[in-house]
């Protein structure tokens, strides 16, 4: 149950396809200088190894516990958290004016992939807590961010999310909690459920950001507003007041993530809790998809980060375990298992996809820290035009295929994967959460289609494919073999994701019902098809600096040949996806999916 960071894919794709460079050129990230980016990437592997991954397995099998209405996280969990906050780790991406770094979204989001393959229990507080300060720091009043944002910077005090109910599930516009207006602030009174890490024993003080409703809000979501609800009151001073009318009634108990306190939270048995409201009544379902995009990309992450977990285990176990004869060899000598084809394809096959994962999140990541800060203010729009269309794929196909993968992981176990001392039984149970919250990925697949597609007519994804197009016709001159075989492959993608965007485009606009039953297999295309262009970037990348002997060898030749495994095993089935159909004489595309 050992976790190594793997630096060299790591610094890798963030150089070579992600862009860190032009990020770091960026204005306000000249201090991110390639020796600073490198000694954080080198401490947080340290951190995550050490740190972090020692609390994943005692973590499962002891889990949070809520005593007294306290809630007592696993052990090791706390004093971990202190070291995290000790060294300065929560504050990496923020603004400097309230304490934080000023790093790049890439950098911050290269390191929490770290963090949360080390536990995905104990990732996630710092995942809810970055949200939190996000959508405070974009639309919180003066008093509030100073008030609120220097300590959950610094890590000392946590946040949460707080949106849904016993009866809403994902619908938000069924929300009954209310919000009273009484003086400077409102009474909160209503009960929420699935609040990560609502109560725990790791932070001083939690700021909760809840929906709720006022008094004469209109029915829907226009009538949710949001709020900032602290267990403890501030003061004036800065110090900490009494507590809060807001408790923890019960934790749920989970499939997985058994170390995330997941609590049901209730607000106001006492009268009322004490309420800010963020900028104005009615707008609090907008303001919330701040944290909630910044918390879907993270999801990605996880994605990639129990996927790589998953990966490191099922490659160490296939080295050591020994089985059977190798196949067509006259020794009857057992070898590792490792050496089967089955077991090797395996391998290859989650190693391939975890690798096309990493570069969609941190293309993603590298994006937003774009739309931040280009001074060209067109460039910057379009910029996160594609961040936001790229957003529900990369939650949802990551976290997919963090499933997918962490099955595999398991059958190479063989029947030890099922048995929980092997340890591959968790990343599955851990992985499982991911395409549920934050947003079903049917979910996601509908906001891919039914809102980013439809605003633009597919626009903003018609400029990203003539990107594909762009780097085939940078690769057309190479005669490296894998290098035409990949440009082939990447040929297709860019035909079928053009030919499946035209489809949904038009489907959208026509029969909008038909276009969303087959939302879901048009994400999933369009994540491979991205996933494998990015791969492609790499392989030229790589081949690139083997041509003029920059850099390790082998690590450059497996980049080239990962992505040619990519295009040749893996992509086929998912261009696959989209299948000819027959229309009044005429040649149509339809999704395969949405054939009944």
């Amino acid at each position: 149950m050992t976790y190594t960071a793997p630096l060299a894919d790591i610094r890798f794709t963030l150089r070579e396809v992600a862009g860190l460079g032009r990020v770091t050129n960026l204005p306000g990230y000249e201090h991110a200088t390639e020796d600073t980016v490198d000694a954080i990437l080198e401490e947080a592997a340290k951190f995550a190894r050490a740190g972090i991954a020692p609390l994943n397995r005692e973590g499962d099998r002891v889990g949070a516990r809520l005593e007294n209405g306290v809630v007592r996280t696993a052990p090791g969990f706390a004093a971990a958290y202190k070291e995290f906050v000790n060294a300065g780790w929560n504050s990496l991406p923020f603004d400097p004016e309230f304490g934080g770094q000023g790093m790049p979204w890439l950098l911050a989001t290269t390191v929490q992939e770290m963090w949360q393959a080390g536990s995905l229990s104990f990732g996630l507080v710092m995942l809810l807590t970055q949200g939190a300060i996000d959508a405070i720091y974009h639309h919180g009043s003066a008093e509030q961010k100073a008030t609120f944002l220097p300590r959950m910077i610094s890590g000392e005090w946590t946040g949460t999310m707080n949106l849904t109910e016993p009866h809403a599930g994902s619908d938000l516009s069924q929300l009954k909690t209310r919000a009273v207006k009484n003086g400077d602030h409102y009474l909160i009174t209503g009960q929420k459920i699935f609040i990560t890490y609502g109560e725990h024993d790791m932070a001083e003080n939690i700021v909760h950001l809840v929906l709720a409703r006022t008094p004469d809000a209109e029915p829907g979501v226009r009538g949710i507003s949001l709020f900032v609800v602290p267990k403890f009151l501030v003061k004036a001073d800065g110090k900490l007041g009494h507590r809060n009318d807001l408790r923890c009634v019960s934790l749920e108990h989970k499939l997985g993530i058994h170390a995330t306190p997941t609590c049901v939270m209730s607000y106001g048995d006492d009268g009322g809790a004490t309420g800010y409201l963020i900028g104005e009544e009615g707008r609090g379902l907008s303001y919330m998809f701040t944290m909630m995009n910044n918390a879907r990309l993270l999801v990605g992450i996880q994605g990639v980060a129990i996927a790589e977990r998953a990966y490191q285990q099922a490659a160490d176990f296939a080295r050591a375990r020994v089985q059977s004869k190798a196949d067509g060899s006259a020794d009857p000598k057992p070898v590792a298992i490792v050496q089967h084809p089955d077991v090797r394809r395996s391998l290859m096959t989650m190693r391939a996809k975890v690798e096309a994962m990493r570069a969609l999140g941190y293309y993603v990541a590298a994006g937003i820290d774009s739309a931040l800060k280009l001074p060209d203010r067109e460039a910057a729009q379009r910029t996160q035009e594609r961040v936001d269309l790229l957003i529900p794929i990369m939650k949802a196909w990551s976290t997919d295929l963090g499933n997918e993968i962490a099955s595999i992981g398991l059958q190479i176990h063989g029947g030890m994967g099922f048995i929980e001392e092997a340890g591959a039984a968790q990343h599955l149970r851990d992985a499982r959460i991911l395409p549920i919250y934050e947003g079903t990925n049917g979910i996601q697949a509908r906001d891919l289609v039914g809102r980013k597609l439809s605003k633009d007519g597919g626009e903003a994804m018609r400029h990203l494919i003539d990107d594909m197009w762009t780097l085939t016709d940078e690769m057309e001159t190479c005669a490296n073999e894998h290098i035409v075989a990949i440009r082939n492959g990447m040929m297709a993608a860019a035909n079928v994701l053009g030919s499946a965007t035209e489809w949904m485009a038009n489907a959208a606009k026509a029969d909008l019902q038909s276009a969303l039953a087959g939302s879901m297999p048009f994400l999933k295309l369009a994540g491979a098809a991205i996933g494998g262009w990015l791969l492609a970037k790499g392989a030229l990348a790589a081949h690139g600096k083997l041509l003029a002997g920059d850099g390790d060898l082998g690590f450059l030749e497996a980049k080239i040949i990962t992505a040619r495994f990519y295009m040749d095993v893996i992509l086929p089935p998912e261009l696959a996806r989209l299948g000819p159909l027959k229309d009044a004489g005429h040649t149509v595309f339809a999704l395969t999916e949405n054939r009944f």
